[in-house]
C-alpha cells in the first residue's frame, strides 16, 4: 500500500542533513544542539560542585519523587500501550516493510546485531541486579510485589516473575518504538538520524526549528546523564568485584581507576567505528556472558533448570496484575520499583533506540520487532532464572553469605552468590571481566549516539568528535564520584529520570507519527 504522493520524503523539505552545522577545530556539530546541551551539562556539574552533592541529590530526588507519585498511571499505561503497538507491528502488514527499502540488505550478521542491541540495552544492569533484585523481593528487603508474604514459596515464584517483568517485554517495547521510528525515517525517508526527524509528518519543516532542537537537546542530556550514572554504578560493582576477588582496596580511588581504564578502551573502540570496534567488543561480550551463564547453570543445574520454567510461568501469570497501576496492595513497592524502572527505561530510550536504529538497516519491520522484543526477553528469562534462582535457593537453605545475611551490598551480591558455589573465585573473575566489557559497550555505543545527535543526524561525523564524547562521559562520571561519591551519581540518576515525563509524551506521539509515515510506504 502507498499513497499517491509521499509527502514525508526528504524531497519535500528544503532541509539538508548538517545544514545548521558548524565545522571548526576538527568538529562538525549542530548549532544550537551541541552548544546548548554542553552548556546545560556544564551548568549541572558546576551547580553540583557549588551546592554539594547531598543538596543536588535531595533537590533532584524531590522532583523525581513528584514525577513518579503524580504520573505513575501515565508511565504504566504508556508501557502497556507500547507492548501492544510493537506486537501490532509484527502481525500487521507493516511488518513487511524493509528498513532501507526493498533492496536493502542487513549490514551485520544476526549474532552481531543481537549482541550489539543487547549489550547497549541493559547488559550492565543484568549484572548489577540479577541476584540482588529477586533475592531482595523474596526476603522483603525491598518490599514485596503484590504484597505477597516474604520468605514463602509464593514469594519465591513472584520474586522471579516480578524481576522478569521489570526486565522483559515492557522495556524492550519502549526501546522498540524509539528505534523503529528512527530507523524508518532515516533509512526509508532519507531524513537525518535524529529524533526530530520522526515528527516531520506532524510538524513539517518546523521539525528543523526550535521544536526539533528542544527534543534533541533533551535526548542528549538524558543520554549523557544515564550513561554517566551507569558508569558510576558499574564502577562501584567492578571495584567491589576487584576487592572481593583480588583484595584491592575498595573506594573512590579504585572506582576512578576503573572508569579511566574503561574510558580508554571505549575511546579506542569508537575510533575503530562500529565494525572494527563496537561490534567486536559486543561479540566478545556475548560470548563471555554465554560462557558464564552456561557454567553457572550447570553448576547449579538442579536449581536452575527448575527455575527457568518457574520464572516464565510466574511472569505470564502475573504480568496483567503487575501491569495494573490502580488499587494495588503494594503501592509503595510499585512506585519505588516498577514506576521507577519504567521512567528509567524511557529516559534511556533515546540512547538505546538510536543505537539499535543505527545498526538495523536492511531488516524488515517484522524481523526487527521480533528480535528487539521477543529474543532479548527470552534470553533475560534464562539469565534471571539462573542467577536469581540460585540466590533465592541459597537464602532458603541458609547457604553462604546470602543465606546468612541476605542482601547487604547490592554491588557485591553476585560475587557473594558465587562464593558459595564450586569454582566461585573463577566465576567471580569471569564476572569482573564481563562487568568491565559491558561497561565498555555502554560507553562506546553511547558516544556514537550522542555524537550523531549533536552532529545533526550525520552518520559520518569526525572521529575527533566521537573521541570527545567518549572522554566526556568518563570525565563526568569521575567528577561526580570525586565531588560527592554515590550521592552525586544518584543525583545524576534522578536528573535522568526527570527527563522521562516529557519523553513519555514524545514516545506516544512517535507511535502516531510512525504509522502516518508507514502509510506512505509500499508493503
Amino acid at each position: 500500500m502507498k499513497n499517491s504522493i509521499d509527502k514525508y520524503s526528504i524531497d519535500n523539505t528544503d532541509y539538508t542533513v548538517g545544514q545548521d552545522n558548524v565545522q571548526k577545530w576538527g568538529f562538525d556539530v549542530h548549532n544550537p544542539v551541541f552548544g546548548v546541551s554542553a552548556g546545560l551539562i556544564l551548568l549541572f556539574l558546576v551547580a553540583t560542585l557549588v551546592s554539594d552533592a547531598d543538596t543536588a541529590k535531595s533537590v533532584l530526588n524531590g522532583i523525581k519523587g513528584q514525577i513518579i507519585d503524580n504520573f505513575d498511571a501515565l508511565f504504566m499505561w504508556a508501557g502497556n500501550f507500547f507492548i501492544i503497538f510493537c506486537l501490532a507491528m509484527i502481525v500487521l502488514p507493516y511488518g513487511r516493510i524493509r528498513l532501507g527499502g526493498k533492496e536493502a540488505t542487513p549490514e551485520h550478521s544476526f549474532f552481531s546485531w543481537l549482541s550489539m542491541l543487547f549489550a547497549a540495552g541493559m547488559g550492565i544492569g543484568l549484572m548489577f541486579w540479577s541476584v540482588a533484585e529477586p533475592a531482595g523481593y523474596y526476603t522483603g528487603a525491598y518490599g514485596t510485589p503484590l504484597a505477597v508474604t516474604a520468605n514463602t514459596p509464593e514469594a519465591a515464584k513472584l520474586a522471579l516473575g516480578a524481576t522478569m517483568f521489570h526486565w522483559g517485554l515492557h522495556p524492550w517495547a519502549i526501546y522498540g518504538v524509539m528505534s523503529l521510528s528512527l530507523a524508518f525515517f532515516c533509512y526509508n525517508k532519507g531524513l537525518p538520524l535524529s529524533i526530530r526527524s520522526i515528527f516531520f509528518p506532524v510538524l513539517g519543516d518546523r521539525a528543523w526549528g526550535w521544536a526539533g532542537h528542544l527534543v534533541d537537546i533533551l535526548a542528549v542530556i538524558s543520554t549523557l546523564f544515564g550513561l554517566a550514572t551507569s558508569l558510576g554504578l558499574g564502577a562501584q560493582q567492578a571495584a567491589s568485584g576487584l576487592h572481593h576477588v583480588f583484595g584491592f582496596q575498595d573506594g573512590i580511588s579504585l572506582q576512578i581507576i576503573v572508569i579511566v581504564g574503561v574510558t580508554i578502551l571505549a575511546t579506542i573502540s569508537v575510533i575503530r567505528g562500529i565494525d572494527g570496534g563496537v561490534k567486536v567488543v559486543s561479540n566478545i561480550n556475548m560470548v563471555v556472558a554465554f560462557i558464564l551463564l552456561l557454567v553457572v547453570a550447570f553448576i547449579g543445574y538442579d536449581v536452575t533448570f527448575a527455575a527457568i520454567p518457574e520464572t516464565l510461568v510466574s511472569y505470564i501469570q502475573n504480568i496483567v496484575a503487575l501491569s495494573n497501576p490502580h488499587d494495588r496492595p503494594d503501592e509503595t513497592w510499585l512506585k519505588a520499583w516498577t514506576v521507577f524502572y519504567w521512567a528509567w527505561w524511557i529516559s534511556w530510550s533515546p540512547f538505546v533506540g538510536m543505537f539499535i536504529a543505527r545498526v538495523s538497516r536492511g531488516r524488515t519491520v517484522r524481523q526487527f520487532m521480533t528480535a528487539v522484543l521477543i529474543v532479548p526477553t527470552a534470553v533475560t528469562v534464562v539469565w534471571m532464572s539462573v542467577f536469581g534462582g540460585l540466590a533465592i535457593d541459597q537464602i532458603i537453605n541458609h547457604v553462604g553469605i546470602l543465606g546468612d545475611k541476605g542482601i547487604t551490598n547490592v554491588s557485591l551480591a553476585m560475587f557473594q552468590m558465587f562464593e558459595a558455589l564450586p569454582y566461585g573465585t573463577v566465576l567471580s573473575m569471569i564476572a569482573v571481566v564481563l562487568v568491565l566489557v559491558f561497561f565498555i559497550t555502554s560507553s562506546d555505543s553511547g558516544s556514537l549516539v550522542i555524537d550523531s545527535i549533536t552532529a545533526g543526524g550525520k552518520l559520518d561525523a569526525p572521529t575527533l568528535q566521537r573521541v570527545f564524547w567518549a572522554i566526556m562521559e568518563g570525565a563526568i562520571a569521575i567528577a561526580l564520584l570525586w565531588i560527592g561519591g554515590s550521592n552525586a551519581v544518584q543525583a545524576m540518576q534522578a536528573a535522568a529520570i526527570c527527563t522521562a515525563l516529557p519523553f513519555t509524551i514524545i514516545l506516544l506521539l512517535m507511535c502516531f507519527s510512525l504509522v502516518k509515515g508507514m502509510n506512505t510506504e509500499e508493503y
